[in-house]
């Protein structure tokens, strides 16, 4: 039997095929040069990958406990500590997860009602949109300028109301690779000040800046920390995004509530990888020279690139370079994104569908976390349009 619309009512009517299912789809059917969905196409660290294997082989492989095991909470409280001078108790704050994307998800499960507004800078990932609209929650979009992506502090100002229940923040920025500055950081947190407002910091990118800048994480400020969930991803920092795990940061009062969701709808994430990654975190260098690693790739492709047609600023972080096309059609963001991909064999993101409205800046994302040898096949193609 076939359910008919009677029977129920789709809870996200508008939503569709995500554009990365879409463009890398499309990628895989073209054969072109995937630059679509940011994941490399080299591997990780043979040295991870044997302390998974290892972990496996010495049984670890039935669930582990539902916050996560407690040497990778551990390890990651020390990895704080070492960052950023900041304490997180392994016991009661930190909580593996599926990957960022659960983190956030049961985030916003855990605490956003009906009629809960939160505000979300675009172009802005496409999960948080569709999970705020899950739970009842209104999304208050503000569209960061499409020169330089700043915000203006003074307009956030003036859309919070009694309804704001959160405030969603992404630095390093994807897609536009800019990074929030102390000043930002200042601005938010003085604009929360006096208020109930959570902040959920998206922070996957955290090891990936570029230009000797430094990444101001949420944390590091005390007004901000004791309102927010801060999510990182082990996916994008160690080139395994299939692995899927990542983690949560929070305050203890607010990591109850995190984990009375996360029990439900994940339980416990991936045992033996959890034993692996609690091993590889012991040495900092595994994460650190990650920036030097990226801002190679991206000098690569950009000097590849500087003769042609399409105009950049440099990204100042996560492993994307928005590229302008301006200068050669007047297409929409997302045909020309097709018409590369079938003509050209290379595929990229039309940054349109992050923006409100569908703003087409005739704008697209490529990902340079590649091999050399792939970007520099991509930068042939773009020289030659």
């Amino acid at each position: 039997m076939t359910l008919k619309n009677q029977f129920f009512q789709s809870k996200l009517p508008t939503v569709a095929t995500s554009i990365f299912s879409v463009m890398s789809g499309l990628a895989y059917q073209e054969n072109a040069i995937n630059l679509s969905q940011g994941f490399p196409d080299f591997e990780s660290d043979k040295n991870l990958i044997d302390l998974v294997n290892n972990a496996m082989l010495t049984g670890k492989n039935q669930y582990a406990p539902m916050p996560g095991i407690f040497s990778l909470r551990r390890s990651i409280a020390e990895k704080m500590e070492n960052l950023y001078s900041v304490s997180y108790s392994p016991e009661t704050e930190i909580t593996i997860t599926a990957g960022a994307t659960q983190a956030i998800f049961t985030i916003i499960a855990a605490t956003i009602k009906k009629d809960d507004e939160v505000l979300i800078f675009k172009p802005a990932y496409d999960s948080y949109e569709p999970t705020i609209e899950l739970f009842g929650g209104k999304t208050i979009a503000v569209q960061l300028n499409p020169e330089d992506f700043k915000i203006d502090w003074q307009l956030v100002k003036s859309l919070i109301t009694e309804k704001t229940k959160m405030l969603i923040i992404n630095t390093p920025h994807n897609p536009s690779g800019r990074i929030l500055t102390k000043e930002d950081m200042l601005q938010l947190e003085a604009i929360l000040k006096d208020t109930n407002i959570l902040l959920l910091s998206d922070e996957v990118y955290e090891h990936i800046i570029f230009d000797g800048e430094e990444h101001q994480s949420a944390l590091l400020f005390p007004g901000l920390k004791e309102r927010t969930f801060i999510t990182a991803s082990f996916g994008k920092t160690f080139h395994n995004t299939g692995w899927k795990v990542g983690y949560c940061l929070a305050p203890k009062e607010l990591m109850v509530e995190f984990r009375k969701v996360h029990q439900f709808n994940v339980f416990s994430v991936n045992h033996p990888t959890q034993v692996a990654l609690a091993e590889y975190l012991k040495t900092p260098s595994n994460y650190l020279e990650l920036g030097n690693f990226y801002q190679q790739k991206r000098d690569l492709f950009l000097n590849l690139i500087k003769d042609s047609r399409f105009e950049f600023i440099p990204s100042k972080g996560t492993y994307f370079q928005l590229l302008n096309f301006r200068n050669i059609t007047i297409e929409s963001d997302y045909d020309f994104a097709i018409r590369l991909t079938k003509e050209q064999k290379i595929a990229s993101i039309p940054i349109s569908v992050f923006n409100e409205n569908n703003l087409d800046t005739k704008v697209l994302r490529f990902c340079f976390a590649k091999k050399d040898e792939t970007l520099k096949k991509a930068a042939e193609i773009l020289c030659n349009i």
